[in-house]
């Protein structure tokens, strides 16, 4: 597909975007809000893993912080939700390059390890008695959905998506300017060779580190985007659990893609509905039959498969045409 096409196909997915809610109930479009928090969550992740090689299981603690930080502003100092958004992206950003640096003596399994541990220690660091008054302790903290301003004449549910979807494409088109350019290029030079990346003049510690931090900060916006439409936060809902949810759906989607984080968050939060709607004795080893299927059938991730089905029928159609042409 060429550059035009493309780009009026992403047009058109935009303006079908912008349609949908008027056309879906409240809870479908809180739905697919929650899609697009995810989905900034997975390119976060996406870029850590799939284009830097360097591996993680601990997304979920990052995407804590920057829902914490959101709640705190708004619980305690009455900072307005979108304000929370760059306070939340800057103290993940923070958090995940000072985690980074010590992280880049490991490496593979080791590093995941590393990573595991932050998630695991999460909840316990947020029920934390000396800062039970910031966090609200076991409790949490109870957020107000925020209204849409100007007097749209939108509830807030459908406000709360548009916004969303503006903070999306955001995060998307910096992705796509930060790995397409000469950034892009050295991070994924130092996951494919690393030694002659060094030998290049790349400085493998600052990028490695820096990606850490830019990965750790996509999460905290996402974070503080599930905090505003959720409502709620509290520390048993950032248990481990979350960031193998994030894996999963880097993994399913795509995780050498851009894209892919969008199928992968439309997988992590349909897929186990289904699961449930099919079985509620077993919806588990339902979610489990859709993972051990999806990975038999597309290994590269919905995104990969995708693009491999594309090409198949790029050629399939130059072979027909080049048939055709060559017939009397």
């Amino acid at each position: 597909m060429s550059a035009h096409w493309r780009l009026l196909a992403l047009l058109a997915g935009l303006a079908a975007a912008c349609a949908l809610p008027f056309f879906l109930s409240d809870y479908r479009a809180f739905q697919l809000t929650l899609v697009m928090v995810y989905a900034i969550a997975l390119l976060g992740l996406n870029i850590l893993t799939g284009f830097n090689g360097q591996f993680s299981l601990g997304h979920g603690a990052f995407y804590a912080i920057g829902a914490y930080a959101a709640a705190i502003l708004m619980a305690h100092y009455e900072v307005p939700y979108w304000a929370t958004l760059p306070a939340a992206a800057a103290v993940c950003l923070a958090a995940g390059f000072l985690f980074g640096l010590p992280a880049l003596r490991l490496e593979g399994l080791f590093l995941a390890l590393a990573t595991l541990s932050l998630a695991v220690a999460m909840p316990s660091i947020l029920k934390y008695r000396g800062i039970a008054e910031l966090t609200g302790g076991v409790q949490g903290l109870v957020l107000t959905k925020p209204d849409a301003p100007f007097g749209l004449p939108l509830n807030q549910d459908r406000w709360l998506y548009f916004f969303t979807l503006a903070v999306t494409v955001l995060m998307f088109v910096l992705a796509w300017n930060l790995l397409r350019g000469r950034v892009g290029r050295a991070i994924v030079a130092i996951r494919d060779q690393p030694i002659a990346a060094r030998a290049m003049g790349i400085n493998a510690a600052l990028y490695k580190s820096l990606t850490f931090g830019v990965s750790a900060m996509y999460a905290g916006v996402a974070g503080a985007l599930g905090a505003i439409a959720i409502q709620f936060v509290a520390p048993d809902s950032f248990q481990v659990g979350l960031s193998f949810v994030f894996l999963i759906g880097a993994v399913i989607g795509g995780v050498y893609s851009i894209s892919g984080a969008v199928f992968g968050a439309f997988f992590v939060l349909f897929v186990p509905h289904i699961s449930e709607g099919i079985s509620r004795a077993a919806p588990q080893a339902i979610f489990g039959a859709f993972l051990i299927v999806f990975m038999f059938v597309m290994p590269v991730g919905i995104a990969g498969f995708l693009r491999l089905a594309a090409a198949w029928a790029r050629r399939r159609t130059h072979r027909s045409s080049h048939v055709t042409g060559e017939a009397p």
